[in-house]
């Protein structure tokens, strides 16, 4: 099998699971993991959260890891890659702001390349308009958004995610084994143990 090159959108205060283990994961199995943030260059690196479910009405969060950016998002060129990962946190917030974060999205989108997003990272999928007829999870504070965004919010368990058409999506990190494994069928990986 060839390894994928991927990219990765980050931002300050992504979710440190969400973040990390992807990026690793994809590693150990061959692929390539580019990991950007706008105005951040490769060797910056981005504050991550911790999220948890401690029986609140909401998450909690404290802090995280540091995540080192691995490359200059001014340089990306997203012809160039085989498919895009969008982690959660409170990143997508405001990265769902930056018009060429959207224009990045879009393309994926249209390119019918694979596309994760677990978590807060559906807000980015909803303002990149690129939901429209899809069957997405996310974090269930996120279903309004992804609603307007004219998908159908799939509410799973935690522990479980979901794929359709290019998409693959999962509600929070407790669905990291069945959303990696998912993005992984979608990225044609073949794993022989």
């Amino acid at each position: 099998m060839a390894g994928k090159k991927i990219l990765m959108l980050v931002g300050d205060f992504v979710e440190d699971y969400e973040a990390m283990v992807p990026f690793q994961t994809l590693q150990a199995v061959g692929h390539q993991v580019h990991a950007v943030c706008p105005n951040k260059k490769a060797g910056d690196y981005v504050a991550t959260a911790i999220h948890d479910f401690e029986g609140q009405q909401t998450y909690t969060e404290k802090p995280g890891h540091r995540f080192t950016v691995t490359h200059d998002f001014t340089q990306v060129c997203e012809q160039d890659y085989d498919a895009l990962l969008i982690p959660g946190g409170r990143a997508p917030e405001y990265l769902r702001l930056n018009p060429r974060v959207l224009a990045i999205v879009q393309h994926f989108a249209q390119s019918n390349k694979p596309v994760a997003a677990v978590c807060h990272g559906a807000q980015i999928l909803a303002a990149a308009k690129v939901l429209n007829g899809v069957s997405c999870s996310a974090y269930p504070a996120c279903q309004p958004e992804v609603e307007a965004a004219g998908a159908t919010y799939a509410a799973i368990a935690v522990i479980e995610a979901v794929t359709d058409k290019n998409f693959v999506t999962a509600p929070a990190w407790p669905a990291h084994p069945a959303w990696l494994s998912q993005f992984l069928v979608l990225l044609g990986t073949k794993i022989h143990l």
